[in-house]
């Protein structure tokens, strides 16, 4: 799938998995849906994870960090717990 540069490909991941077609090992036909999606940074948004989570795909994408989720020091407890 081609796109124009400015577009960005994050828009073009739903019609790439639409097109899909994994080749089984043996008889039977393709698979429509691969076990996992490796992709860069670029494809990190809430939007891409959500569509993969839908259709039931691991997403192996890492997080900028700046849009990852703040952890709990180490050490330290949950709240409520002494």
């Amino acid at each position: 799938m081609v796109t124009a540069g400015q577009a960005g490909d994050s828009p073009m991941l739903a019609v790439l998995l639409g097109a899909v077609r994994v080749p089984r090992v043996g008889p039977g036909r393709p698979r429509t849906r691969p076990e996992a999606v490796l992709a860069d940074k670029a494809y990190s948004s809430r939007g891409t994870r959500a569509l993969l989570r839908r259709r039931g795909i691991k997403a192996v994408i890492p997080e900028p960090r700046d849009q990852s989720r703040p952890t709990a020091p180490s050490g330290a407890q949950p709240a409520g717990v002494r």
